[in-house]
């Protein structure tokens, strides 16, 4: 799995298998045996199942978040699904996991959001909707911004160098920007490495919009959908 790091293989064998590791293979032992799918003509296990029993030996807590994430944001996999598959690999043993799982269900989808959210959390800044889809008073639909604070109409994007790669993509997430702030939304743009490197500034920035939109007479007019 992209993300998980090190250099062996990880292979899922029957339970009564004598199998042994091996300096290119790592050995699981199952007495679940999955579905598999071919992959270059090698049975693969779902990415949901490979990312539950990554999960379950895996002490990183960064890694069990980025694994976790990437599941989520690009596998037609939601959270619930993946909270079952954990819970059948016993990875919900893992506190990092949990920690993981609560994030994932609230809305959150990358590692990137999940440093955010602690980092908010922890200086005492109120609670965000993450990913929540912003409609028009018509209900046309607007913007998925990564966090919205309903109570300010403040919004925070955090825009990965990696997704910027061409100049539609550029183009793209202006356009986005511009329509939120066409419709009284305030947003607060960031990029991962800020949100790693200098958590504090992402804190002084939101704080100051929060604080701004006190001033406010009214709140944008947008219709609110939570993350499902």
């Amino acid at each position: 799995m992209r993300g998980a790091g090190g250099d062996r293989a990880d292979v899922l064998v029957g339970a009564r298998r004598g199998l042994r590791d091996r300096s290119y293979v790592r050995v699981r032992r199952t007495s679940r045996w999955p579905p598999t799918l071919l992959v270059d003509g090698i049975p693969c296990v779902r990415p949901v199942r490979a990312a539950a029993d990554f999960a379950a030996h895996e002490p990183s807590p960064e890694r069990v978040r980025a694994i976790l994430a990437a599941t989520v944001q690009k596998c037609p996999c939601h959270p619930e699904d993946l909270r079952a598959e954990l819970h059948a690999s016993h990875a919900l043993r893992n506190p990092a996991v949990r920690a993981v799982l609560d994030e994932l269900r609230v809305g959150v989808q990358s590692i990137a959001e999940g440093q955010a959210r602690d980092t908010l959390r922890a200086a005492g800044v109120p609670e965000a909707l993450w990913n929540p889809s912003l409609l028009t008073a018509d209900g046309a639909f607007l913007a998925r911004p990564d966090a919205y604070w309903p109570f300010a109409g403040v919004a925070l994007e955090i825009d990965s160098e990696e997704f910027h790669r061409g100049v539609a993509e550029y183009r793209a997430t202006l356009r986005r920007r511009l329509r939120m702030e066409a419709h009284g939304i305030d947003v607060v743009s960031a990029v991962p490495a800020l949100v790693r490197d200098h958590p504090q500034e992402l804190v002084r920035a939101v704080r100051a919009k929060l604080q701004q939109a006190r001033a406010r007479p009214d709140r944008p007019e947008v219709i609110i959908r939570p993350y499902r």
